[in-house]
């Protein structure tokens, strides 16, 4: 079988409402791409219509590829070839060819997650790599049975400065009716990750889709999720400042869409940027104190920042982050041309995104082919989305998380 040195990432979609010729096309077209070469990796999104064919899909494709790692879930939309398919019957499929890349799979249950005193070795044991290996994991979850958040803080105290990104399925609506793939396994229950070392960097984009309003403050007193002084005044006295001073489309949007956005940073001595805040709703008030309940643990001393989200806030996040992205880019490459060095990347959208948000489709897959790369993109709808922000890897809602594929060398 050829053998390749160089990373390549292919992308195929099939939009056929019969999962039999969904996947007949897309091996067609990764068959003719591959040339004979033998995929390290194959991941598969498959949408909810193909569900009496999840297993089978998923068995023709390992049978006809032959890839050396599967990993795959179901989802309510899927993203493949760069575009996204919602409402609709849909089977994305991408192989990527890792020269020089290990890839460590594992399927972790809710009762297999070490406990919080346990040391950062116990979460090397589990997934099977060591820190000293810099990997970067790719994860798939169930929303009905891991603990996300436990997950995740496990994964970031044993693996600091390791990137994280991927998304909870999101075809079942209820326990036991997700389908997550891992070789040659299926699993409707806990998490699959897959971890890679070697020649390979996984950069981490999040996209809350919220633009700031008004000026940064400082927490200055707080009850761990109940925020109760910004810079010695009242959170709720600030509201009703920011209301009287916006206009009327702002008003509305502090009426229906405020949240509030957390410097997760503690050392930063520069303000935070746009898009650098962690966002988290509001979850309450108490107008006797003036205080605000917020679905984050505060601590006195962070800056924070109200936001407010609708689609133009989102489109207008979305295209600062990757054109800050695509900058940074030139800057490493000294001014090469993109896209030289990304290969290939994997998005996970909301279910709340899309032409749900936008009122059309493709938002967000074409903003990423203008401001990036017309780079091989799949992914799926996620009931939540994982990626990093300030550091931190958090289980999000309404965003867009991208992990973005290419060699360190």
């Amino acid at each position: 079988m050829p053998t390749v040195s160089t990373m390549r990432w292919l992308s195929a979609l099939s939009t056929a409402p019969d999962a039999q010729t969904a996947v007949e096309d897309c091996i067609l077209r990764l068959k003719a791409s591959l040339n004979g070469v033998q995929p390290d990796l194959l991941t598969i999104f498959i949408s909810a219509e193909h569900k009496a064919d999840y297993e089978r899909v998923a068995n023709r494709l390992r049978e006809a590829l032959v890839p050396r790692h599967f990993l795959g879930c179901t989802a309510a939309a899927v993203i493949g070839e760069g575009k996204e398919v919602e409402d609709a019957p849909g089977l994305a499929v991408s192989a990527a060819i890792l020269p020089g890349v290990t890839l460590h799979p594992v399927h972790i249950s809710d009762a297999n997650l070490p406990d919080p005193d346990q040391s950062p070795r116990a979460w090397e044991q589990l997934l099977g790599v060591k820190a000293e290996d810099a990997p970067s994991f790719v994860l798939l979850l169930d929303p009905y049975s891991i603990r996300a958040e436990d997950l995740l803080a496990g994964l970031d105290f044993a693996f600091p400065n390791a990137a994280k990104v991927g998304g909870l399925a999101s075809a079942g609506r209820s326990p036991n009716q997700n389908s997550l793939f891992i070789d040659e396994a299926v699993f409707h229950e806990g998490a699959v990750v897959l971890a890679f070392t070697g020649n390979v960097r996984v950069d981490t984009l999040v996209a809350q889709g919220c633009r700031p309003i008004g000026p940064q403050y400082k927490v200055t007193a707080c009850q761990r999720t109940v925020l109760l002084e910004l810079d010695k005044r009242k959170p709720l006295e600030i509201v009703a400042e920011l209301f009287e001073n916006a206009d009327a489309d702002d008003r509305a949007l502090i009426r229906s869409a405020l949240f509030l956005g957390i410097s997760m940073d503690p050392f930063r001595e520069a303000p935070p940027q746009p898009g650098e805040f962690l966002i988290r709703n509001l979850l309450g008030m108490d107008p006797a104190r003036g205080a605000l309940a917020i679905g984050a643990h505060l601590r006195e001393g962070q800056t924070v920042q109200f936001h407010v989200r609708d689609k133009a806030a989102a489109a207008q996040d979305l295209t600062t982050l990757l054109r800050r992205y695509a900058t940074n880019l030139l800057k490493e490459g000294h001014g090469e041309t993109l896209p030289a060095s990304p290969v290939g990347a994997l998005l996970f959208s909301c279910l709340g995104r899309g032409k749900h948000m936008y009122g059309r489709a493709d938002h967000d897959t074409e903003a990423f082919r203008i401001c990036v790369g017309d780079l091989p993109l799949s992914g799926f709808f996620c009931n939540g989305e994982i990626g990093p922000v300030g550091g931190t890897t958090h289980l999000h809602g309404f965003t867009s998380s991208f992990g973005i594929f290419r060699a360190k060398n």
